[in-house]
């Protein structure tokens, strides 16, 4: 059975599998996790129903999924995936009658630290026609034209390559752009908002967001990748990692773009900004040496404490009445006809837990 999709169940009864989990996929390198998500619904109004995000479901050279399995008391629950992006999640329905609702999905994967050498020559990859204007499309929240182009033109005035202007992008979201630590969670992404208003501010889903859209906006590919992170920095940033098994709050959205002939590049602008407001002792410099290492590994690598989730945006949730969320990051769930809040997980019960295993 393909590991990836063995997670389905139309049954009331606890459903576990086995999660496979081979010494031979671990090579060197490679660090092996498992990330557990809890939900709790405590005060159900009606017919209930949650979607957990899940690992990338393809196979990557930074990440390997080693499967999904679940336990509760839900009536239905399987894998899902949204039309536009195939954006793979747990989907679980309660009925109205059920007054305890509770299911908890275990995944597990592996990854390794992701670099591409920017100043070496290509390998020859090409991204086809129809991918290429996918990832250089507008979405509701990150649109390519208008302000956003005007400003990306500015940048990238003078600069030739895929790999300039994404550099020049990168930079200027580095010197004009502040983390926020008013921002809800991880933010929203809204950049023509930002560019309009000259409000600059906000965390990883809005700094990341205004890089992909600028980047879009002049003809580079980019894309965001929403996340978690699942383990402590081994680079010495306290900033960067989380310190204990309970990840519930660490989300994190990181930024790619595609470079012709070199593939797909990881990029962290909104990383660097966050090392500037919150690496101890706090409020640095952008000249400090810290801001300068992490500005420097940051265009082009990824460390990989850090779990991918997916890539969609603008997504329209599988069976739910509300409307569209801006990306599927955080649990979500609706109770009668209310969307729950996925920024409190105290008020909306749940408990994300990661631990890294031996292999």
């Amino acid at each position: 059975m393909d590991r990836r999709l063995f997670l389905k169940s139309t049954s009331a009864a606890v459903a576990a599998s086995a999660l496979p989990l081979s010494r031979a996929d671990a090579a060197p390198g490679w660090r092996m996790f498992e990330v557990t998500t809890r939900v709790d619904l405590t005060l159900p109004e009606g017919r209930s129903q949650v979607w957990l995000p899940l690992p990338l479901d393809t196979d990557t050279d930074w990440q390997k999924n080693f499967g999904n399995s679940w336990r509760g008391n839900a009536a239905r629950a399987e894998i899902a995936r949204d039309g536009k992006y195939g954006v793979a999640m747990l989907h679980a329905e309660w009925p109205a009658r059920e007054t305890n609702p509770m299911i908890e999905v275990t995944s597990r994967f592996a990854t390794r630290d992701r670099a591409v050498d920017v100043t070496r020559p290509g390998s020859g990859k090409t991204l086809a026609a129809s991918d290429r204007a996918f990832y250089t499309a507008g979405s509701e929240l990150i649109p390519t034209d208008g302000i956003v182009r005007k400003t990306a033109a500015s940048i990238t005035k003078g600069a030739k390559t895929d790999v300039d202007k994404a550099r020049a992008i990168y930079e200027w979201i580095v010197d004009n752009t502040f983390r926020d630590p008013k921002t809800r969670g991880c933010g929203l992404g809204d950049i023509k908002t930002m560019l309009e208003t000259g409000h600059l501010g906000g965390k990883c889903a809005d700094l990341n967001a205004l890089y992909v859209g600028l980047c879009r906006s002049v003809g580079v590919p980019a894309r965001d990748v929403y996340g978690i992170r699942v383990a402590a920095s081994a680079y010495g940033y306290k900033s960067l990692g989380v310190g204990s098994p309970a990840i519930s709050k660490a989300q994190h959205c990181r930024a790619e773009f595609f470079a012709e002939g070199l593939g797909w590049v990881p990029v962290d602008p909104a990383d660097v900004r966050k090392v500037v407001l919150e690496e101890p002792p706090g409020q640095l410099a952008v000249s400090d040496a810290k801001v300068a290492a992490a500005r420097k590994r940051l265009f082009g690598s990824w460390e990989m404490n850090w779990l991918g989730y997916n890539m969609g945006a603008d997504l329209a949730l599988p069976n739910s009445s509300s409307k569209k969320i801006a990306f599927l990051m955080y649990p979500n769930g609706e109770t009668g006809k209310d969307r729950l809040d996925e920024l409190d997980p105290d008020a909306f019960r749940y408990a994300i837990t990661a631990k890294e295993l031996s292999v």
